[in-house]
């Protein structure tokens, strides 16, 4: 890959560019480290057995190859609504592109969906017994605020955020690597596979949960109107970030491992509690839940932003009716949208679970995925006016049939929710069609009685 810009004019946007390089590194890492990890280390181990770190490298792999797809349309097309306005400009098919951008925001309100029945879960529980359905409606009305305050606002919180649940990260590399030292642990779990599967088997179906844990490039396309110099900002930010998350990911697979039994693990709806716990070190347990319930919290905020900004798109695009694109005169955030995705995420957080969520989520984005990868391969020959971050062609290529092949391991109630969301996109996109057609022949009639007056 190579870096084919220098400074030149930013693309005109009505949004306000006040997300520095330092600020869009923070909020793929906060994207990424926010939940994933925190959550579903278990789901993974139930596939894998103690051999979490295979899955891991597979995903982050898969996640480099996909950056390198994104870096390159980002810098080239930093416009809000991601892979929909890919696909728009290459294939010029408004069904696709809108199903595209459906499947975008979709996956953001599942995603924020599942994290806030996570965050008035088992953590939230260790510390005040209150009831779920109260606190998860609260904690989403909480997160449409400070959305509504303004990206940057958001994106601050998330600096923030992201400093407190890296150094929950932190504490647990240093717990596991403590036992470890001590001579305590089990070494021998990082080879031991789940029974009754073959460890390729295991590892590709412990790969499609492994993949959301890598998710925060999709949703940091989503930003890219309100970036300060994207061409230089995105890759640096992008890279940099996918491999941070990479090696923090494999230091808390090993150390949980080692330090957990994988039965306990797999069966945990708070895992790298279990590595506290199993220490034996009294590391406070309402200090550690602390600090998940804010990774929680930040992941989700950080993905409702991502489907705020895509509803957005779908609107600038014409895609949607005109009223999901307006902007807030003083703020300047989508506010139609966001309060829109607000209640969506509400609705949703009474449906699934944490893990199938989570899956229906990867599924979602993969078909997104996939469409960006044939969307540059089919964009290479188009020239835009500034300079831009390059990625070979091999690199969408290899991307694309990682895509696929990760498709073969989702299961059947997987495929049943995301051919939900299918049906009902396309129903919606007539009803936005008919709406828009409505629109353009109200001002005909207007323009008409004009001319005749």
């Amino acid at each position: 890959m190579g870096e084919t810009f220098k400074d030149s004019d930013e693309p005109k946007t009505k949004l306000t560019r006040g997300i520095t390089t330092w600020l869009l590194f923070f909020f793929i890492v906060g994207d990424t480290l926010g939940a994933g990890i925190y959550t579903l280390v278990g789901s993974m181990a139930q596939d894998v057995g103690g051999a979490i770190w295979l899955p891991l490298i597979l995903a982050l792999i898969l996640a480099l190859l996909t950056a390198g797809t994104y870096a390159e349309l980002i810098t080239k097309y930093p416009h809000a609504g991601g892979a929909a306005r890919y696909a728009e400009r290459a294939f010029n098919k408004d069904y696709v592109t809108f199903l595209i951008g459906f499947l975008m925001l979709s996956s953001g309100i599942t995603t924020s969906a599942a994290l806030a029945n996570a965050f008035a879960g088992d953590y939230l529980q260790d510390l005040v017994d209150l009831p779920q359905g109260p606190v998860t409606l609260v904690f989403i009305g909480l997160l449409v605020v400070i959305n509504l305050r303004g990206v940057r606002e958001s994106m601050m919180a998330n600096v923030g955020a992201t400093l407190i649940e890296m150094t929950g990260l932190i504490i647990i590399i240093v717990v596991a690597a403590m036992v470890f030292g001590n001579g305590d642990g089990d070494v021998s779990r990082l080879t031991t596979f789940a029974d009754g599967v073959t460890p390729l088997q295991g590892a590709f179906a412990a790969t499609v949960t492994a993949f959301f844990s890598f998710l925060g490039f999709e949703a940091a396309a989503n930003m890219a109107e309100e970036v300060k110099h994207p061409s230089r900002a995105y890759p640096r930010a992008l890279f940099g970030a996918i491999l941070t998350a990479g090696v923090v990911y494999l230091a808390i697979a090993i150390g949980a491992s080692i330090v957990v039994p994988t039965e306990q693990l797999a069966s945990s709806e708070a895992p790298l509690l279990e590595v506290i716990t199993a220490s034996g070190f009294g590391f406070p347990s309402w200090l550690f839940s602390l600090i998940a319930l804010i990774a929680i919290g930040n992941g989700a905020l950080l993905f409702m932003v991502m489907a705020s900004r895509a509803t957005y798109g779908l609107a600038e695009a014409n895609l949607l009716p005109r009223m999901f694109g307006q902007v807030a005169p003083t703020r300047r955030t989508p506010w139609v949208a966001i309060l829109v995705v607000g209640a969506a995420t509400m609705a949703m957080s009474f449906i699934g679970d944490v893990g199938t969520l989570a899956d229906t989520t990867v599924l979602l984005l993969v078909l997104v995925f996939i469409s960006a990868n044939i969307s540059a391969l089919v964009l290479k020959k188009d020239v835009v006016a500034h300079d831009h971050f390059t990625a070979p062609r091999i690199v969408s290529i290899l991307a694309l049939i990682a895509s696929v092949a990760l498709l073969t391991q989702q299961s059947a109630v997987t495929w049943m929710i995301s051919g939900g969301y299918i049906i009902l996109g396309t129903i919606l996109f007539f009803i936005a069609r008919a709406a828009r057609n409505r629109e353009i022949d109200e001002e005909d009639v207007e323009k008409l009685t004009r001319d005749l007056d």
